[in-house]
Protein backbone atom coordinates (compact mmCIF):
# COMPACT_ATOMS: atom_id res chain seq x y z
CA UNK A 1 0.00 0.00 0.00
CA UNK A 2 1.41 3.40 -0.96
CA UNK A 3 1.28 6.30 1.43
CA UNK A 4 -0.70 9.37 0.33
CA UNK A 5 1.12 12.32 -1.21
CA UNK A 6 1.57 15.07 1.38
CA UNK A 7 1.20 18.64 0.13
CA UNK A 8 3.60 21.02 1.88
CA UNK A 9 2.79 24.70 2.13
CA UNK A 10 4.63 27.67 3.61
CA UNK A 11 2.49 30.76 4.20
CA UNK A 12 4.25 34.06 4.83
CA UNK A 13 2.17 36.55 6.81
CA UNK A 14 2.66 39.97 8.42
CA UNK A 15 1.62 39.65 12.04
CA UNK A 16 -2.09 39.81 12.73
CA UNK A 17 -3.01 41.98 9.76
CA UNK A 18 -6.47 41.30 8.33
CA UNK A 19 -5.03 39.96 5.05
CA UNK A 20 -2.82 37.58 6.99
CA UNK A 21 -5.62 36.16 9.14
CA UNK A 22 -7.82 35.80 6.05
CA UNK A 23 -5.09 33.92 4.19
CA UNK A 24 -4.58 31.53 7.12
CA UNK A 25 -8.33 30.87 7.37
CA UNK A 26 -8.73 30.41 3.61
CA UNK A 27 -5.75 28.04 3.31
CA UNK A 28 -6.91 26.02 6.31
CA UNK A 29 -10.42 25.67 4.84
CA UNK A 30 -9.08 24.77 1.40
CA UNK A 31 -6.86 22.05 2.86
CA UNK A 32 -9.64 20.72 5.11
CA UNK A 33 -11.95 20.33 2.10
CA UNK A 34 -9.55 19.30 -0.67
CA UNK A 35 -6.50 17.81 1.09
CA UNK A 36 -7.83 16.30 4.31
CA UNK A 37 -4.99 14.54 6.16
CA UNK A 38 -2.70 15.12 3.17
CA UNK A 39 -1.17 18.50 3.94
CA UNK A 40 1.28 20.37 6.13
CA UNK A 41 1.10 24.12 6.65
CA UNK A 42 4.00 26.16 8.00
CA UNK A 43 3.18 29.77 8.85
CA UNK A 44 6.05 32.26 8.87
CA UNK A 45 5.55 35.75 10.28
CA UNK A 46 7.86 38.09 8.37
CA UNK A 47 7.98 40.47 11.33
CA UNK A 48 9.49 37.72 13.48
CA UNK A 49 11.57 35.98 10.79
CA UNK A 50 12.48 38.51 8.07
CA UNK A 51 15.53 36.54 6.92
CA UNK A 52 13.35 33.54 6.03
CA UNK A 53 11.19 35.76 3.85
CA UNK A 54 14.26 37.11 2.07
CA UNK A 55 15.69 33.60 1.63
CA UNK A 56 12.46 32.52 -0.09
CA UNK A 57 12.31 35.78 -2.09
CA UNK A 58 9.06 36.87 -0.44
CA UNK A 59 8.54 40.61 -0.71
CA UNK A 60 4.77 40.86 -0.19
CA UNK A 61 2.40 39.26 2.27
CA UNK A 62 0.49 37.12 2.41
CA UNK A 63 2.44 34.82 0.09
CA UNK A 64 1.84 31.10 -0.18
CA UNK A 65 4.54 28.71 -1.39
CA UNK A 66 3.62 25.18 -2.40
CA UNK A 67 6.84 23.31 -1.69
CA UNK A 68 5.75 19.80 -2.51
CA UNK A 69 5.00 17.84 -4.43
CA UNK A 70 6.72 19.44 -7.37
CA UNK A 71 6.34 21.71 -9.22
CA UNK A 72 6.72 24.48 -6.69
CA UNK A 73 4.16 27.25 -6.93
CA UNK A 74 3.72 30.75 -5.46
CA UNK A 75 0.56 32.79 -4.85
CA UNK A 76 0.29 36.28 -3.39
CA UNK A 77 -2.95 37.34 -1.72
CA UNK A 78 -5.61 36.23 0.73
CA UNK A 79 -6.42 33.01 -1.16
CA UNK A 80 -10.11 33.93 -1.16
CA UNK A 81 -10.87 32.76 -4.70
CA UNK A 82 -10.74 29.03 -4.07
CA UNK A 83 -11.19 27.89 -7.66
CA UNK A 84 -8.37 30.12 -8.89
CA UNK A 85 -6.12 29.10 -5.98
CA UNK A 86 -6.68 25.41 -6.73
CA UNK A 87 -5.83 26.01 -10.39
CA UNK A 88 -2.74 28.05 -9.57
CA UNK A 89 -1.50 25.34 -7.23
CA UNK A 90 -2.18 22.63 -9.78
CA UNK A 91 -4.82 21.05 -7.51
CA UNK A 92 -7.99 21.62 -9.53
CA UNK A 93 -8.11 18.02 -10.78
CA UNK A 94 -7.79 16.41 -7.35
CA UNK A 95 -10.77 14.53 -5.94
CA UNK A 96 -12.16 15.87 -2.69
Amino acid sequence: MTSPVIFKFRLFIAGEAMNSTQAIANLTALCRIHLLNRHEIEVVDVFLEPKRALADRVFMTPTLLKLGPLPKRRIVGTLSQTKLVLQALGLSDLPK
